[in-house]
């Protein structure tokens, strides 16, 4: 390969426009959006300085790219990610990298060639405040987590939204709602800081805010093998919405809220001062720590500057595909949690919740 990545596009919806723009525009070196692709040829009437195709697998197998951005509706991510995989070229994924934990896996199972890039775009990692808060619990600053407490409400989206694709709401097209479009982004970040829960207990609202069948909000509990509970709320039916995240810790509290990361540092272990402090009702000394954090980061060019990085420099990706499985998994387990009324014990069964979503989409009358 020559030192500059070939680029494809694949699916020019709304996220598309992002990608496109800074792909046209430079922001990523050593790389050309060379050609595009979608089902509706009216999409591509402005790319008519480039390749275009109405079918992937035209594109995928036109010797024109050497890696593709997958940008489609949900479901369509793991056939044409297996067939790019398959026919030799780095892949780059929109979030979720699928629908469904099965199709995770038929997918990642379809990454045999180690020199083959494959991942998934979360730029959220790439945000200060995330970055700084993974720095702090993987240096062991904050000691044992004890509870953790997400309100990430700030989704507001609104019936138009919703009325702009026929796919959109639907068990057939997303199959799931905000856990499955705006929020696995931050079921990214909690796996990342804090790994996977043993337990999960939800309660989901379908179509409480909107008139889909999907839901649209989220209430979920989750207990961790060390007894530490964590609770993740989310909504595409509020405004103005919330993101905060509090985390309790052996070392204090850490709160990030409207771009701000505080941590209330106790000088003496939680559990420690319990145990061998003298009197009943008696607190540990703090240290009130203001963490500076620029605000920057979350772009879209930064997660495609180290999968271009990667390509030709060996270097890390801010996430690998075989990451995006835990994202999905969290959110197969809530719904499977709310829609059977009970406690699912993870690792899910991906076989289970397969069947079971087929189901929602056999039984489905909704209709736009």
């Amino acid at each position: 390969m020559s030192k500059s990545v070939r680029f494809g596009l694949i699916g020019l919806g709304l996220i598309s426009n992002r990608h496109a723009s800074y792909l046209r525009a430079g922001d990523v070196k050593r790389c050309e959006l060379t050609a595009v692709c979608d089902v509706d040829p009216t999409r591509l009437e402005k790319y008519s300085d480039i390749k275009t195709f109405t079918s992937s697998e035209d594109l995928i197998r036109s010797g024109e790219v050497d890696a593709v951005l997958i940008a489609t509706p949900h479901y369509a991510h793991t056939a044409i990610g297996i067939d790019a995989l398959e026919n030799g070229l780095h892949v780059l994924i929109e979030k979720p990298i699928s629908v469904h934990k099965a199709d995770c896996e038929r997918l990642i199972a379809a990454h045999k060639n180690p020199k083959q890039i494959f991942g998934v775009m979360y730029n959220l990692r790439t945000v200060d405040c995330w970055k700084k808060m993974k720095q702090l619990i993987d240096s062991g600053e904050l000691g044992e987590i004890m509870r953790i407490n997400w309100i990430c409400t700030n989704w507001f989206r609104t019936e138009e939204y919703y009325a702009s694709g026929g796919w959109r709401g639907t068990w057939a097209g997303e199959g799931g709602g905000v856990l499955m479009n705006q929020c696995p982004h931050y079921l990214d970040l909690w796996q990342y800081f804090f790994g996977m829960p043993s337990k999960v207990r939800a309660f989901c609202g379908f179509g409480v805010r909107h008139n889909i069948e999907v839901e649209d909000e989220v209430t979920a509990y989750m207990e961790y093998p060390n007894k530490a509970t964590g609770v993740l709320i989310t909504s595409t039916g509020e405004f103005p919405g919330t993101n905060r995240l509090e985390v309790a810790c052996e070392r204090g509290k850490v709160v990030i809220e409207d771009g701000s990361l505080k941590f209330t540092r106790n000088e003496i272990e939680t559990t420690k001062f319990s145990r061998t402090a003298e009197g009943g009702i008696v607190f540990p000394p703090v240290w009130n720590v203001d963490i500076p954090v620029s605000g920057k980061g979350g772009l879209h060019s930064e997660v495609t500057q180290k999968f271009v990085d990667a390509i030709l420099d060996s270097t890390p990706l801010v996430a690998d595909a075989e990451e995006g499985i835990k994202s999905v998994e969290l959110a197969n387990a809530m719904l499977y949690s709310s829609l059977t009324d009970s406690t699912v014990t993870l690792p899910l069964d991906s076989q289970v919740f397969e069947k079971e979503l087929k189901r929602l989409i056999a039984e489905s009358k909704f209709k736009r």
